[in-house]
């Protein structure tokens, strides 16, 4: 599902601009703004999606952010910058999509970790591929988003063939991990009356997150380009292999605690963990105590170990231990629909307010933000939970849960 979305930001565009803007900044606010849209209505729509519609939804919605590619090659410049909104909108509906044939099991998060794993992984590949397109095959920099995506067309439609071969959550899984539903209007909002608190500061500590995953994501060849590896191919996927690698063996080892109250401190103290060495690992660059491609590593890992719980794993052990009735999609699909909102308000605030400052340096004060501002949000929301939580057993014990 990459394929489809992050092979273009591996192009420069150089030279070309759009009311006073650079070209590729403006094609990545078209895209993110079509993606924050999506993720607007998967709130309701993936929050309500039923088993029989997966596939149909996941193949067509795919096929038109191909489409949509096809027609940004096809079409001169500045007009394709709307196809390149299209591609965004069917884009933001998948992730729900893959995670609801995961969610509710038992193994969810050794499969969670599996699958966000891959996308850690899949950005850097789907650049390799990009660039490869452009250099070796000679594809323009506006062709080579939809000849990316095509070499991915049958991968894609043989996976999704195996996705619908999942076997459905067992009786067990339902009784430890709570049987996931399609919610209600009404559902939603008994879901954010009794937890708008915690949900509230995390979307917070999300949207920040987002815009920076994002903005090292879209950006990474200028990064990359600035701290001495122009040119290098491999580097994309390289190191991003090696963040996956790391990020998959720490989360998934969360898989063997069964208790899901702990599993869910235990996600709060990788938030702590990864907002420090984010924060650290930028202040040892800066001083010139990190090799440059450490210090890139370094703030992949801060940021993803950070980031990857909260595309499923901490609101599936959240539902889990509160009990809640719905599903990991409305929880996932809210924190994105603001995370995106975000990421374009950065781009926005990059381009007309701090226009001046370079991508890295644009790149090291984010690390900075997010580090402070996620470390004070992740102990204040891993509080707020076990205080919750003590209550809620509490009242439990005392009879006045029944």
């Amino acid at each position: 599902m990459y394929a489809f979305r992050r092979p273009f930001t591996v192009a420069t565009f150089e030279g070309l601009t759009f009311a006073g803007m650079d070209y590729k900044i403006v094609l990545i606010i078209a895209q993110v703004a079509g993606y924050a849209l999506s993720k607007f209505m998967g709130i309701k729509i993936i929050s309500e999606l039923r088993p029989n519609q997966r596939l149909t939804y996941l193949m067509m919605l795919i096929g038109m952010a191909e489409l949509a590619l096809l027609f940004f090659a096809w079409t001169p410049r500045p007009y394709n910058i709307f196809f390149m909104f299209l591609n965004g909108m069917p884009l933001g509906m998948i992730w729900g999509i893959v995670f609801s044939y995961l969610e509710g099991r038992r193994v969810t998060d050794i499969l969670g970790i599996a699958l966000c794993a891959s996308f850690i992984v899949s950005s850097g590949v789907v650049k390799s591929v990009g660039m490869f397109a452009m250099q070796y095959i000679g594809v323009t920099e506006f062709w080579m988003p939809v000849v990316t995506g095509a070499f991915f067309l049958l991968p894609l439609l043989f996976f999704g063939w195996l996705l619908e071969r999942v076997p459905s959550p067992t009786p067990n899984d339902k009784a430890s991990q709570v049987e996931r539903l399609p919610m209600t209007k009404e559902d939603r909002k008994e879901v954010l009356k009794k937890f708008f608190f915690p949900l509230t500061i995390i979307i917070v500590f999300y949207t920040l997150l987002t815009a920076f995953r994002d903005f090292r994501d879209n950006f990474a060849r200028e990064l990359w380009d600035s701290i001495g590896y122009k040119g290098d191919v491999s580097v994309f996927s390289t190191s991003e292999l090696i963040i996956a690698v790391v990020v998959l063996l720490i989360i998934g080892s969360i898989f063997y605690i069964k208790d899901n109250f702990r599993a869910l401190m235990t996600y709060h103290s990788l938030l702590i963990l990864g907002t420090l060495i984010l924060g650290l690992a930028t202040l040892m660059f800066q001083l010139e105590l990190l090799n440059p491609f450490m210090w890139m590593v370094c703030t992949g890992f801060g940021l993803y170990i950070c980031y990857v719980p909260f595309n499923c794993l901490f609101f599936d052990r959240l539902i889990a231990t509160f009990r809640i009735k719905g599903n990991s999609g409305f929880l996932i699909y809210m924190a994105d629909a603001f995370g995106y909102l975000g990421s374009v308000l950065v781009l926005l605030y990059k381009n007309f307010g701090q226009a001046d400052l370079s991508w890295l340096q644009f790149f090291v004060y984010g690390a900075y933000a997010v580090a402070l501002i996620g470390i004070a949000i992740a102990v204040l929301s891993l509080i707020h939970l076990k205080s919750k939580y003590k209550s809620e057993i509490l009242n439990e014990q005392l009879g006045y849960g029944q």
